[in-house]
């Protein structure tokens, strides 16, 4: 069930119109909340609602476990516990395959044959997991005790195909305070929603079908102008893609009185890669910093070298949590190497942002090294990206398959990405302001001209195959 299809729009009508008259008892709208969760989940596969209650069940127990245990060596044997079954479980559907066919490789062997499929989003369902027993352990969580709201909170549906990644102890903390309806609220969560659909349809999915797909499957059939502009084109239609699924997760959650984290802010517009960070995948990056990169070894060390290789390590394990392959691996030494060499050059020079003309080179550097970094990211295999390197490098001339029309989507991205934030505020406060049947016009509207814009319907969410 996609976040973009009439079918999940269905589905939400229906659990907000259930979930507000019963708001006033905390254990029917937990209930509810759990019920719609594990449909959702059913919707994608049958084999979740073994999976994720068996493994979250085990997730209350370690919690459980070091909420009532004074004992330092009982409590790190339970949250070493946790982290042993959800990181074994990306290990098992996820890395694999990965690993025997490398290990094929370097032994002669034949490649052992593997049966466990990954399922759909289990990275984004383990690093949110995982959150609520190591907050516990580290003291920076106090847990519940209500099983009910446990299960509830780490499977919540809006954040299960993509995030954003939400630390579990505070979706707890919202569903247990008392809710009301309001219309403010409302009208933002309607206007995110119908952003969220705009960035999909009108801008990402028309990219991707009318130019990136076709140059990533046959980039030597393009020139290499042609491939060079699909590379910028999938910058865009990546950002427009993944901060669409996330407005319509935040707008679901909010429609139901839970606010999520903020998960963008402009990334293009960074003046240097630490910046593109802070802005890009926001919950994704801070979970690496405070549940990985914290964690290694060496950072209070006088030896700045732990500095930059726990930076260098840290990204490459976030390129493996995207996918098994050594695209991901590159991608993530690239932007570990580059986080390296900024904080390097902070060190030396100070960490004031660059201005007046400076600033602007920066932030031109900067998108172009994120964009280089994307056709690893993109690329089918490293022959791919090789293909993708050779033919921007052939220095060949020519538009033909560029139409006016993607010329045209690739300005309103442009714009649309850079444009002032007080323009969307502007749009925001209007929207909200309107009357009720305003609201429902304005998004008529928009469902009809989206209609008429949309080539191929719905399409699945980039971020959903991790």
């Amino acid at each position: 069930m996609l976040l973009s299809s009439p079918t999940y729009f269905v589905f939400l009508a229906a659990v907000f119109l259930l979930y507000w008259p019963l708001s006033r008892v905390r254990l029917l709208t937990l209930s509810l909340i759990l019920f719609a969760n594990y449909f959702f989940y059913a919707k994608w596969d049958l084999f979740y609602l073994a999976l994720i209650p068996a493994v979250s069940s085990c997730d209350y127990v370690f919690g459980l476990g070091m909420q009532y245990s004074t004992s330092k060596v009982v409590r790190r044997i339970l949250v070493t516990a946790s982290i042993v079954m959800n990181i074994g479980l990306l290990a098992a559907f996820k890395y694999m395959p990965f690993f025997l066919q490398n290990w094929s490789q370097v032994t002669g062997r034949p490649t052992p044959e593997w049966h466990w499929s990954l399922p759909i989003s289990l990275s984004f369902y383990v690093f949110q997991a995982l959150t609520y027993t190591i907050d516990v352990y580290r003291g920076d969580a106090k847990g519940t005790r209500s099983y009910l709201a446990h299960l509830a909170a780490v499977s919540f549906f809006p954040t299960t195909l993509a995030g954003p990644i939400t630390r579990v102890q505070t979706l707890i903390d919202q569903f247990e305070k008392p809710k009301k309806l309001d219309p403010a609220d409302g009208g933002r969560a309607l206007f995110l929603i119908g952003m969220g659909l705009v960035k999909k349809l009108m801008i990402a999915d028309f990219l991707g079908s009318n130019l990136v797909n076709r140059v990533f499957d046959f980039p030597n059939l393009y020139s290499g102008t042609e491939v060079l502009v699909a590379v910028y084109a999938y910058a865009f239609q990546l950002y427009f893609d993944f901060s669409g699924y996330t407005d319509i997760a935040i707008g679901s959650a909010q429609l139901l009185g839970i606010r999520l984290p903020q998960n963008f802010n402009q990334p293009y517009a960074a003046v240097n890669l630490a910046d593109f960070w802070r802005r890009w995948h926001i919950s994704f990056s801070n979970w690496l910093r405070d549940y990985l990169y914290f964690s290694l070894p060496g950072l209070r060390s006088k030896w700045k070298i732990f500095t930059y290789t726990n930076l260098f390590l840290t990204m490459v394990i976030g390129g493996l949590w995207h996918g098994a392959s050594w695209n991901f691996v590159i991608w993530g030494a690239l932007h570990g190497a580059g986080l390296a060499v900024v904080r390097w050059w902070q060190t030396r020079t100070g960490t004031a942002p660059a201005v007046g003309v400076w600033r602007y080179v920066s932030i031109v550097v900067t998108f172009h090294f994120v964009t280089f970094a994307w056709i690893f990211f993109r690329a089918a295999n490293l022959e791919t990206a090789h293909e993708i390197l050779a033919r921007i490098g052939s220095l060949s001339v020519s538009a033909a398959n560029l139409s006016p029309s993607l010329a045209l989507i690739l300005a309103i991205a442009t714009l649309g990405h850079f444009a002032p934030k007080k323009w969307y505020d502007f749009s925001l406060g209007m929207f909200v302001k309107a009357p009720f049947y305003a609201q429902a016009a304005a998004l008529a509207l928009m469902v009809t001209g989206l209609r008429y814009v949309a080539q191929t319907g719905a399409t699945p969410f980039i971020y959903n195959k991790f």
